[in-house]
């Protein structure tokens, strides 16, 4: 009996689906999104208006929805994997046609109740369609370059729409998704040191090619690169946000200045405190203790992903699994040091604490499928 025939056979029913959930998993979830709501309140001076109410609703619905992915059977999220990766292409598309303008980048599409971004999507479909190709793909042919060059298109032409909005972070994740997913699968690592050397090359083009016809970024990214190189050279212009990003951090010490006393949020000197830069009023007013706390959480996350990857039996369950993980991990790393200054300022939200429709969205439909993998996985010896 092959694994599918198996897995459609032994597929858990009803209540037994519900006590199959990885409840670990999803108490992580809802403490995070817990210290999101706080953060929201707080920096909006003690109300949970604009922010807090709105994300409560939004995580309410997210996590109706991550349950109801959960109970779907995993084989089905892996035949869904082409046509989710199709429709996200299409919604990126879409974007470059009608999407709604904001903050001088066209990234969103206006639903009426809600403006979707499709590039979040994207970074979920991504992965779910390198993880069913790597499954179908036999193992033999994984490094063989016609077999090597198919994902690379798959992840590069997404990637591509997404730079022209122009969205410079959310390419980079992409990038990074799927190549550390072709690795995961087991492409050889000459590949990777050939993108190594070459990204070096293309850096290197990047600075030469400022100030010309055939400039490669745009004037507002080349001023995030000196911003990251060197703050103070511009620190009430392009180096504020770090600047005061910093200062926030530092202020902060081993305890913080106490929930809601943080002068740098209070005061309005901290940019986009609601979004990019929450984890900066986390670490004021919690301080090192409760940004090492968040991180704690974010790391057992990790793990019990990594965990229901390590204990499920196909290729596509342990993939998509593993690069959902791997998303999130890229998500809360760049973040965490864009704001300390390790990192130039890529616009990249703090996973299920930075306000934010789309991205809630996303990454509870993503935890959703890896809940799927793990209510679905083989629980008997298969004979």
């Amino acid at each position: 009996m092959s694994y599918l025939e198996y897995n459609v056979k032994h597929t858990p029913t009803g209540i037994r689906k519900i006590l199959y959930l990885n409840w670990p998993l999803t108490l992580l979830l809802i403490s995070v999104a817990g210290v999101g709501f706080l953060m929201l309140y707080s920096v909006a001076g003690g109300s949970f208006t604009p922010w807090a109410e709105p994300q409560m609703k939004r995580f309410v619905m997210g996590l109706t929805v991550m349950l109801i992915v959960a109970m779907v059977p995993i084989w089905f999220w892996r035949n869904m994997a082409v046509v989710a990766y199709a429709l996200s292409i299409v919604l990126l598309i879409a974007v470059e046609l009608v999407g709604t303008v904001g903050m001088g980048a066209q990234r969103w599409i206006d639903l009426g109740f809600m403006r979707l971004q499709p590039s979040e999507l994207t970074k979920i479909t991504l992965v779910m369609l390198l993880a069913a190709y790597y499954d179908w793909l036999p193992a033999n042919k994984t490094s063989r370059p016609i077999w090597v060059l198919i994902p690379v298109v798959m992840i590069l032409f997404p990637t591509f729409l997404v730079l022209r909005q122009p969205d410079l972070g959310t390419s980079i994740l992409l990038l990074a998704a799927g190549g550390g997913l072709m690795f995961l699968a087991g492409v050889h690592w000459a590949y990777f040191a050939a993108v190594i050397a070459a990204g070096v090359g293309l850096v290197t083009a990047v600075f030469k090619s400022r100030g010309t016809d055939w400039q490669l970024l745009k004037d507002y990214q080349y001023r995030r690169i000196d911003t990251f190189l060197d703050p103070s050279t511009d620190p009430l212009g392009a180096g504020y946000h770090i600047t005061q990003s910093k200062i926030a951090l530092g202020s902060g010490g081993w305890t913080g200045r106490g929930f809601m006393q943080g002068t740098q949020s209070r005061l309005n000197f901290l940019p986009e405190k609601h979004t990019d830069f929450i984890f900066t009023t986390l670490a004021e007013e919690f301080g090192f203790l409760g940004g090492f706390s968040l991180l704690g959480l974010y790391t057992l996350i990790i793990v019990f992903c990594t965990a229901t990857a390590l204990a499920t039996r196909d290729r596509f369950s342990s993939l998509v699994t593993l690069g959902i993980a791997l998303n999130f991990f890229l998500f809360f790393a760049v973040n965490m040091s864009m704001v300390m200054g390790l990192a130039p300022v890529v616009g990249v939200p703090l996973p299920m604490v930075s306000y934010g429709g789309s991205a809630m969205l996303v990454l509870m439909v993503a935890f959703g499928i890896v809940q799927s993998a793990h209510v679905h996985r083989p629980r008997a010896p298969v004979t």
